[in-house]
């Protein structure tokens, strides 16, 4: 990859050791794997167990289990057994304003694996708006992948071909979310007519619209007004698409849900604006959810301001940073208590040099901040560490919640006999230390570089595998499998029954509680 110094080559064959040589399997192992001695935390509840796991599913939990014969063993004394975590927003291996970034779905499932991901949901994008070529393309791209995965698919215009390749995806391919840009004006931002037709399209298949909610209008004329100002800098990007834009199109996008009634998925919640019309909307029994992401939960928007471009530009990503005791705060109350139901990573990296090629010119830099491998550690450490969430509730935002939302659960993000094996092992005493040095991802930035978390995933179990130990991975390149989401999932569930739907002629359909 462009950009990246010797040390960094040797960096990457260091995070790949154990792996190169192994050959490529689509099977779990069959050897057993005993998890003794840990606290099982599921997001219902916790309690003392042991786990056996073999043929890559979850064969037995309770205390004292008898240990199979040649089993490995992993003293779990003092720790966490959880479900490995669910990222539901990553881009891995995505072209994207006129470059690509830099994890693939290989470098990328070593990051999350060391950082106790073990499943995570992709965008795919259509390749000039066709969403079966792009299905295709992903799924190409996805033949190296190390863990498990499964698909979003974004939506960037509108045709009959369109509608009939969504009804095929989800019925045959299992895609059961649409992503619809907001914003990206000229690329990939769909009209306000567009997004109502693929709403109106996915009530009828049973699968989730999802928005990039920013006014994209608002955006370019921001974008033009903030660089005319004589403002080139990262700086820029956050000046040019204040709060007010994101949070005028998530309640836009609410209410065309609503109006439709269609559950709607509000991806990258990044600031208090927006966070509160999703609390209004859920308050008045709109089916939304918010996710807010881990970098929204950790980061503040002066980093952008960093006299050094390129620490600055590391930060630019959208909708942008905000405030960390303003926005960060609100974002993590909201998702220790329910209010916000998810986290996700936005995981879309570009290096140091793809970055650089906004120098002069905030527009044009590369969008994304990494998260993939630093997700569940950052979470853990502004939820639990501060007092704010349960561990039961640190299960649900990192992990269930996404595993029920797109049809996958229980069968992942739950430790019970006959889920898969999926786990990760969090020793909450131990310090996680990020760096560049030491990450996995393809990268040779780190937004956390330097940061040191109590909270340390310890262990990670993929398909009954140990793949991450004793900072060591041994992750295999096409091992990953492509998980298929259910339509019709419980967002839906019972949705029809509101009059709208049910009696639509009715003084009640046209009744609203505000």
């Amino acid at each position: 990859f462009t950009g990246l110094t010797m040390a960094h080559l040797l960096r990457a064959a260091r995070a790949i050791r154990g792996v190169l040589g192994r050959p490529a399997s689509r099977s779990a192992s069959s050897g057993a794997v005993i998890l003794r001695g840990g606290t099982v935390a599921n997001l219902d509840k916790t309690f003392k167990a042991d786990v056996i796991c073999e043929n890559g599913l979850i064969r037995a939990v309770g205390p004292d289990l008898e240990v199979p014969v040649g089993a490995t063993t992993v003293d779990c004394t003092g720790k966490y057994v959880m479900p490995g975590g669910i990222d539901p927003h990553t881009h891995l291996e995505m072209p994207f304003m006129g470059d690509v970034t830099c994890d693939d779905f290989f470098t990328g499932h070593c990051a999350a694996l060391a950082g106790g991901t073990t499943l995570h949901v992709d965008f795919a994008l259509p390749i000039d708006h066709d969403l079966e070529a792009g299905y295709a393309e992903w799924r190409r791209k996805a033949e190296k992948a190390g863990m498990d995965y499964c698909f979003h698919m974004a939506v960037t215009g509108w045709n009959d071909k369109v509608a009939k390749d969504m009804a095929r995806l989800t019925a045959e391919e299992g895609i059961n979310s649409y992503k619809f840009f907001m914003a990206y004006k000229g690329a990939l931002m769909v009209s306000d007519q567009e997004l109502a037709a693929g709403m109106q399209r996915c009530k009828e298949i049973g699968a989730i619209p999802m928005v990039h909610a920013e006014n994209g209008d608002l955006v370019e004329l921001g974008q033009n007004r903030i660089f005319n100002m004589g403002i080139t800098g990262p700086e820029g990007h956050a000046l040019s698409r204040p709060p007010e834009l994101e949070a005028e199109a998530t309640n836009r996008a609410i209410m065309m849900a609503q109006f439709i009634n269609v559950p709607l998925y509000v991806v990258h919640v990044m600031s208090k604006m927006a966070l509160e019309e999703v609390a209004r909307a859920r308050e008045r029994g709109v089916r939304v959810i918010g996710e807010p992401l881990c970098t929204g939960l950790a980061k503040d928007q002066s980093e952008m301001w960093d006299p050094d471009f390129d620490r600055a530009a590391m930060h630019v990503m959208s909708p942008p940073i905000r405030s960390l005791a303003h926005d960060g705060e609100a974002l993590a109350n909201a998702l220790s208590t329910g209010v916000l139901t998810l986290v996700g990573s936005d995981h879309a990296v570009f290096n140091r040099a793809q970055k650089a090629k906004g120098k002069g010119d905030f527009r044009t830099i590369p969008n994304g901040v990494n998260g993939i491998e630093e997700r569940m550690h950052l979470t853990w450490d502004r939820c639990v560490n501060t007092g704010k969430m349960s561990v039961k509730e640190y299960v649900r935002a990192t992990s269930a919640a996404a595993a029920q939302i797109f049809g996958v659960f229980p069968q992942k993000g739950y430790v019970g006999v006959g889920s898969d094996a999926d786990i990760c092992v969090l020793n909450p005493d131990a310090t996680k230390k990020i760096s560049v040095e030491g990450h996995y991802s393809a990268m040779d930035t780190n937004a956390y570089d330097g940061w040191e978390i109590k909270g340390k995933v310890e262990t990670t179990l993929s398909q009954g595998n140990i793949v991450w130990n004793d900072d060591k991975l041994t992750a295999t390149r096409g091992a990953g499998r492509y998980i298929k989401c259910k339509p019709f999932g419980s967002l839906f569930e019972g949705i029809d029954q509101r009059p709208i739907d049910a009696n639509p002629g009715s003084i009640d359909a046209c009744t609203r509680i505000v």
